[in-house]
């Protein structure tokens, strides 16, 4: 029998440092542009709303307006050069596929639940050899809403085949607490991942700083859960 306890990640800062490849190719755009490349330490930060809306950051770096068809020409041109360099330097955070196979020991099912386009999401993961480990991929589009839309998340258990009484949500950013409150499930919150406000100031149930204290901190979290 299936297990119903399942971990959601959040995909961008969580799972994979995929920062590299989504500045490279950020860059790429800017520059073809005529406009300065934007450093790595800033752009990160930058991550985690989609596409689209890393391209509208990227400008106002420059103080750039551009309309909604600039924005959408642009958009299919950073997807189409990001696609094709999506794991030239993106990789698993430090940790994490130890703990994924502890944590499957235990009897944990996983899922992929991001505001990235779904195809492009399950591209990255079959290119690092980890789409196997997942129940399911959704993306941003994959159900008409992105987070912190609860129905996202609730979506992607259920396509897991999961139960969401029996859910733990993992993320690096405000989008990720925001719909694991919304849809009523408690979120680990991950320090190494891209966000503008610190991941402690969002108050997830627990924090973590390397995915060598995941098992524990499910288990604990866990516990609380059903003691609560």
């Amino acid at each position: 029998m299936t297990s119903s306890r399942i971990i959601v990640f959040d995909l961008d800062g969580t799972l994979v440092d995929t920062a590299p490849d989504l500045v490279n190719a950020l860059n790429y755009i800017l520059v073809r542009e005529g406009m300065p490349a934007v450093p790595m330490a800033a752009a990160r930060n930058m991550i985690g709303a989609g596409v689209r809306k890393l391209i509208e950051r990227g400008l106002e770096v420059d103080g750039r307006n551009a309309s909604v068809a600039d924005i959408t020409r642009l958009t299919n041109d950073f997807i189409e050069y990001y696609s094709a360099h999506i794991a030239d330097e993106s990789r698993p955070f430090e940790g994490l596929e130890t703990a994924l196979d502890t944590l499957a020991t235990q009897g944990y099912r996983f899922a992929v639940c991001t505001n990235k386009l779904e195809w492009l999401s399950k591209l990255l993961l079959d290119r690092l050899d980890m789409t196997s480990r997942f129940a399911a991929i959704c993306g941003g589009d994959t159900f008409g809403v992105s987070k912190p839309d609860p129905v996202i998340l609730r979506q992607t258990v259920a396509r897991a085949g999961a139960d969401l009484t029996q859910a733990i949500m993992v993320g690096d950013a405000g989008p990720d607490v925001g719909v694991a409150r919304r849809a009523g499930i408690p979120v680990i919150g991950v320090e190494f991942g891209y966000t503008d406000v610190p991941i402690a100031e969002l108050n997830p149930d627990r924090l973590i700083g390397h995915y060598s204290q995941l098992p524990d901190t499910v288990a604990s979290l866990m516990e609380s859960r059903q003691s609560a």
